[in-house]
């Protein structure tokens, strides 16, 4: 099995350079925000944060290619580092302190591109969430002081606390009835949104979650994570990986019976 102990101490550097410039504008009068041919918007944070990422991976990692979601794909070849470098821009603009940076690198073999490091960066919350291949998953301030991740063993749905971001992505696509009975069969429902549902399904604290519409650097350093920490994470398609456009994520043991909901 390939080592990724060195890929990992690399995003967690890539990270910290993250954190420093994002938080530097984090609640500034004067940020600079802009509306994306999308409608969502970008933030001069976002910018400046992707930029130094891949300035930083040029220098560290000049063969391997690097897809972000500011500034498109760059390179080509079996290894890929994909960036979302403000996942949840519009709680950035707002003041409001869930949104992190996430880096991933995708490796490809047999089955397609599969993630095998991520790490989430959530210094707002004073949180960072990470994981390797065949190396487990972490939560901490660092490397050398963390806490190993765990799925929780609710088996139930009656018995589920299960997490998303939205309604209206499930009413445009046709889902919201499978959706809401879903909930319904749920013992609990939030609305966190974003990268956090994941990360607390990898920790144990949610144990289900779920997006109708999703970009791969929205996903790619979550897989890895709930799959190193015990859990599932597929497309609503049930194909594993962050590779389906959407996203389901579980402990394992409630993953057909959620899905079974939300292909309705």
């Amino acid at each position: 099995m390939p080592d990724y102990h060195d890929d990992l101490r690399l995003g967690h550097v890539l990270a910290d350079a993250a954190d420093s410039t994002t938080m530097e504008r984090f609640k500034a009068l004067d940020l600079k925000v802009e509306t994306k041919p999308d409608m969502t918007p970008v933030s001069e944070a976002d910018k400046a944060a992707e930029e130094l990422i891949r300035s930083s991976l040029q220098r560290a990692r000049p063969r391997d290619a690097v897809l972000g979601e500011e500034f498109g794909n760059v390179g080509s070849g079996p290894r890929r580092w994909v960036v979302d470098p403000i996942d949840g821009t519009k709680n950035y603009v707002r003041g409001v302190p869930v949104w992190a940076t996430l880096i991933a690198l995708m490796e490809r073999g047999e089955g397609g591109d599969r993630p095998v490091v991520g790490v989430v960066s959530a210094p707002a919350l004073g949180r960072r969430w990470w994981a390797a291949e065949g190396l487990g998953a972490y939560t901490g301030r660092s490397l050398s002081s963390a806490s190993r991740l765990a799925v929780s063993k609710v088996n139930s749905l009656s018995d589920a606390s299960f997490a998303y971001s939205s309604l209206s992505g499930w009413e445009e696509r046709g889902k919201l009835n499978g959706f809401l009975d879903l909930t319904r069969a749920c013992w609990r429902t939030r609305g966190y949104g974003d990268f956090w549902p994941y990360m607390m399904v990898a920790e144990g604290s949610v144990d289900i979650c779920a997006e109708p519409e999703l970009s791969l650097w929205d996903m790619a350093a979550n897989a890895v994570i709930v799959q190193e920490a015990g859990g599932r994470f597929t497309g609503l398609d049930g194909v594993p990986g962050p590779n389906s456009g959407d996203a389901a994520a579980s402990n394992g043991l409630l993953h057909g019976a959620m899905l079974d909901y939300l292909r309705a």
